[in-house]
């Protein structure tokens, strides 16, 4: 007597697989976005953490305020400006000064350095500025 499989449960087996690879490969994808997502929030987390460590230090020097210029930015980040998961990777660390926010498809992040805004001083994903 032969043993193996029946050609009927190699394909069952084949079905099933394909079912489960269909479930799964939606749901990897999405995975990937969130991940690159929650790692720009957290690069964004620490970006902001810098520039009010910035304005803190000017403010008990008795001269408050943000930063004016990116350099500074970059001067506050003790590792460099993080990289933000969601743009290519040859402008993800860039920041780019606006004076109001605004998506930028050109540079990582978005700082607003604008006296008269509510925004001044605040740092933005360059992709998303509800975060």
């Amino acid at each position: 007597m032969r043993k193996g499989f029946t050609l009927i449960e190699l394909v069952t087996v084949i079905v099933i697989l394909g079912i489960l690879s269909a479930v799964a490969i939606p749901k990897y994808a999405d995975l990937i976005n969130a991940a690159k997502n929650a790692a720009t929030q957290g690069a964004l987390g620490g970006l902001r953490a810098g520039i009010y460590i910035f304005y803190a230090q000017n403010a008990v020097a008795g001269t408050a305020r943000f930063p004016s210029v990116t350099d500074e930015i970059r001067d506050a980040m003790a590792q460099g400006v993080p990289a933000n998961a969601n743009m290519a990777t040859d402008i993800n660390t860039i920041i780019t000064t606006l004076t109001a926010k605004a998506t930028n498809a050109s540079a990582g992040w978005v700082y607003i350095n604008n006296t008269t805004s509510p925004d001044h001083g605040k740092i933005f994903a360059a992709h998303n500025t509800d975060w």
